[in-house]
């Protein structure tokens, strides 16, 4: 995940890891809808504060940018056992985010739960589906019909207990996310590998499996390992023929597939200002 978009809501007298910047989360304005689909749900920076205030007392050290928001949404910051790669952090994520294939279960186990709507934002994503074969306009039209019924099932579902609806032909569950729900300190799970594509405007976005998301949507606590950190410092620019895509081939190369396994990649430094949201967030998706 990247810090320089979640910076510009962060002041005060905590550090971030080795960048040296002294940052905490402010308290946004009261009643900031969390996006424009969802008028009535707000962005909720004060649960972070006052947690943060709770960890900060407890910890005694000065914590990463993806350290605070994992442990401003903490359940119980009080209590929580908090050691990197040993304990269980029990979490409550800003959002979840289904696309179609892993949803069509997810939903029936949550519909078994007897819950009249999901407990926190939800939305599902139908991309998945569609067969990439002979072109946009046929491809999609096959799909249309050859899915109908899924379609029709996650869609009546989804207005029955108040999910957000993205049918055939939306786009991709990732750039819809960053460009309509990802704001900067969210915490985000999503079914599918490449939900930290939303790293690139500062939130923390994990992929997860189909049961986590129906515990979260069900008001369920998510369990998650607490992650290590692996700080990536970026100097200078990029130029020529280089692109974001280079950095991250740059960094995998160094850390190899395994090396980041039960990690938060954190980019900080003054070469991330020089890099657009959309190139943060490709390297996020592909890290």
């Amino acid at each position: 995940m990247f810090s320089c978009f979640a910076a510009r809501v962060l002041k005060g007298a905590s550090a971030v890891g080795a960048a040296g910047a002294r940052r905490s989360m402010a308290t946004a304005p009261q009643k900031v809808p969390m996006s424009r689909h969802e008028p009535t749900k707000y962005i909720n920076y004060q649960r972070i504060e006052d947690n943060l205030g709770v960890v900060r007392k407890r910890l005694n050290r000065p914590l990463t940018l993806s350290e605070k928001i994992l442990y401003g949404h903490l359940d119980n910051a009080a209590e929580q056992d908090i050691q990197r790669g040993v304990s269980y952090l029990q979490l409550r994520p800003d959002r979840v985010v289904c696309q179609d294939a892993t949803a069509q279960m997810a939903l029936l186990q949550f519909m078994s739960a007897g819950i009249p709507e999901v407990a926190v934002p939800s939305s599902v994503h139908c991309d998945h589906l569609i067969l990439g074969e002979h072109g946009a306009a046929s491809d999609l039209a096959r799909a249309k019909d050859v899915n109908k019924e899924v379609y029709d099932f996650l869609a009546t579902t989804c207005a029955k207990y108040n999910l957000g609806f993205w049918g055939p032909g939306s786009g991709i569950i990732h750039q819809i996310v960053i460009e309509n729900y990802a704001f900067p300190g969210a915490l985000i799970i999503g079914t599918d590998s490449h939900t930290p594509n939303a790293g690139g405007l500062g939130a923390a976005a994990v992929g997860v499996g189909g049961a986590d998301a129906v515990d979260v949507m069900a008001g369920i606590p998510w369990e998650l390992k607490c992650p290590k950190a692996i700080g990536v410092k970026l100097t200078g620019r990029l130029g020529g023929w280089t692109s974001p895509k280079d950095i991250i081939l740059e960094v995998a190369g160094i850390l190899t597939v395994k090396g980041g396994t039960g990690a938060i990649v954190e980019y900080f430094g003054s070469g991330v200002d020089t890099v657009s949201a959309t190139g943060m967030g490709t390297i996020c998706n592909m890290g």
